[in-house]
């Protein structure tokens, strides 16, 4: 890298811009510049009409200055107070960091209008830093690159620009601070999701007639003897060995959430659906809803209450295959209904409610798939077992092994008829036997690729219907995004209040990532959220330091020229990186603190 001008004459004048470059060598062997630092205009004329000046930051009085800055081949003129000579010629750059996530994620928290929210539920007090500003650091840490807190404070904090952005110093990542503040948000769930679904409703006009609900879980590493929540239970990790918590969610279809609730982990999914219902009403009012959910979630019970109720709730559920038994003969006689090249669909009302069954192709292949994976490798670990020979007392032993074949054979165990010796009897060919049942193996067939769904007061459309339903994949991606990008699991905190903070920040994590998604569908929806945040991180900030003549140093934070790569998102969000951060002043005794800290060993 080094220092370049250009000059420019304007009004008589001639103008000396500065940059820091740097050579790129290309495949060809050629050799080009880029502009890595625009450093700006510093005074190349005695005439004060044409003086530049900056306003700066005293480090030393805590004051802002207006400077004027001259290079060191040009004099002063006397009658400038305020002027400094400036050693372009001794120019660092020193501690890079990163600037353009981070800038973004705080540009997403301004948008949704956090700050104000928080800053009156998060008082001051005798904090030395703004609560609100410690939890925009937590989420934004969770969204641009999950981790620990304790690697927040040791590490991330000082290689990122939130400094600059927060306008706070390192005080605002000190390690007990960052875990106070988790004590201190999870009372106030319910009105932040409140305030949040008025923001979307201003920002992007999202309607919430349609509530998809789904519940997934999120395990801990350890005994959690502090958290009553955290038990053992059906693990949607296949982490059955770790206790959990069940976490219930309410989405939009564009992926908003509406509400969730933190269960214990032994949790059955039929007993969740009531408690949100009366959540909904009592946090957003009565209004017309349809509840979109999967089959497992509604009891019998909870439909009926749900039809009985006034005014009545309104539901699209699936259905268990059994109940296609109950209407095979009335759904037989009703045409199938094309919907796309790969789905079709029949409906058949009954009562006041109505049953959608649809037919995917796509669907029957991969159940297709899956089982003749499943029964395949079933039939050749029953046909290795009878070919072993076995003494009388390894009855024991067939017992586990077939155990474990039932495991990993799932579904497809139900297609095979074995006989097992009896207690006390020799394992033989004749006392071990399986056979494929090809009657059940053929009615499974049948059934691939269908799926009953089941509806009240949702219209009387069959694709509709299969389009609402559809909408499920919403929450599902959610879920995804939550426990992969955002790093909901595992959870280390061992106290029930900083759980459940922890999973709020997570949360908020997901509140900033469905804005930006958001933003992206209108304007360029072939970009993820997760590849913007990576583009921009490309962005850095860099301290340009400029020693003076009088034994100071100025101190310039500079992020560095964007790429076309990062120019053409910001195009596509309409959205424009901020103004450069002040400069400012050091005194000699602190330039040579932070020499010496610079030269000092670390550990």
């Amino acid at each position: 890298m080094f220092l370049r001008y250009n000059t420019r004459k304007k009004d008589g004048k001639v103008h000396r811009y500065w940059s820091v470059v740097e050579n790129r060598r290309l495949r060809t062997a050629h050799t080009i510049q880029r502009t890595v630092l625009y450093l700006g205009e510093i005074n190349d004329t005695q005439q004060a009409a044409w003086r530049k000046s900056l306003e700066v930051l005293n480090e030393n009085t805590q004051r802002t200055e207006q400077i004027c800055l001259f290079p060191e081949d040009r004099d002063i003129p006397p009658d400038v107070l305020n002027g400094l000579q400036v050693k372009l010629s001794e120019l660092t750059l020193q501690h890079p960091r990163v600037f353009g996530d981070c800038w973004l994620a705080c540009r997403l928290w301004d948008e949704l209008h956090l700050g104000p929210f928080w800053r009156e539920r998060l008082p001051d007090g005798k904090a030395e830093v703004p609560w609100f500003k410690v939890l925009e650091l937590l989420t934004v840490r969770q969204l641009v690159a999950p981790g620990s807190k304790w690697h927040l404070h040791r590490h991330w904090f000082l290689a990122s620009a939130m400094d600059q952005l927060l306008e706070e110093d390192f005080a605002v990542a000190a390690k007990n601070r960052l875990y106070e503040c988790l004590d201190r948000i999870d009372a106030h769930r319910a009105e932040l999701f409140t305030h949040l679904q008025a923001r979307w409703k201003d920002l992007f006009g999202a309607t919430y007639d349609l509530l998809l609900y789904d519940l997934t879980s999120t395990y801990f590493e350890g005994e959690m003897e502090q958290a009553p929540k955290a038990k053992h239970g059906y693990s949607r990790d296949k982490r059955p060995d770790c206790r959990q918590v069940v976490i219930a969610v309410v989405l939009s279809p564009e992926g908003f959430p509406l509400a969730y609730e933190i269960m214990p982990g032994n949790t059955s999914d039929k007993t969740t659906l009531q408690l949100f219902l009366q959540k909904i009403q009592a946090q957003y009012g009565q209004a017309k809803r349809i509840w979109v959910m999967d089959r497992g979630i509604p009891t019998e019970e909870t439909l009926k209450e749900m039809r009985q109720s006034d005014p009545p709730v309104s539901y699209l559920v699936g259905t268990p295959r059994a109940r296609w038994d109950q209407f095979k003969d009335s759904l037989e006689k009703v045409p199938w209904q094309k919907l796309r090249d790969t789905v079709e669909v029949k409906l058949l009302g009954h009562g006041n409610e109505v049953y959608v069954l649809a037919k995917s192709q796509g669907r029957r292949a991969k159940e297709i798939a899956i089982r003749r994976r499943k029964l395949t490798q079933l039939l050749r670990s029953l046909r290795a077992l009878r070919r072993t020979r076995q003494r009388p007392w390894k009855r024991d032993t067939l017992l586990h092994k077939l155990g474990a074949a039932h495991k990993e054979a799932g579904r497809a165990w139900r297609l095979v008829k074995i006989t097992v010796p009896k207690a006390r009897q020799p394992v033989s060919r004749d006392t071990f036997k399986f056979e494929l049942l090809k009657d059940k193996l053929k009615d499974a067939q049948e059934r691939d690729g269908h799926y009953l769904l089941r509806g009240f007061r949702t219209g009387d459309q069959a694709g509709t219907l299969w389009e609402l339903y559809m909408q499920l994949t919403e929450i599902e991606a959610a879920f995804k995004t939550l426990k992969s990008d955002l790093h909901l699991r595992p959870i280390r905190h061992h106290v029930e209040l900083r759980i459940e903070a922890h999973i709020l920040v997570c949360f908020l994590a997901y509140c900033l990532s469905v804005t930006l998604r958001k933003r992206l569908e209108a304007h360029a929806p072939g970009l993820t959220p997760r590849a913007v945040l990576e583009t921009l991180s490309g962005i850095l900030m860099l301290d340009v330091h400029l020693p003076l003549a009088d034994g100071r140093e100025l101190v310039l934070p500079r992020y560095t020229q964007p790429e076309p790569e990062h120019r053409l998102v910001l195009e596509k969000l309409g959205w424009e990186l901020p103004a450069q951060p002040p400069p400012r002043i050091r005194s000699p005794q602190a330039c040579a603190i932070a020499k010496e800290q610079e030269t000092k060993p670390k550990m």
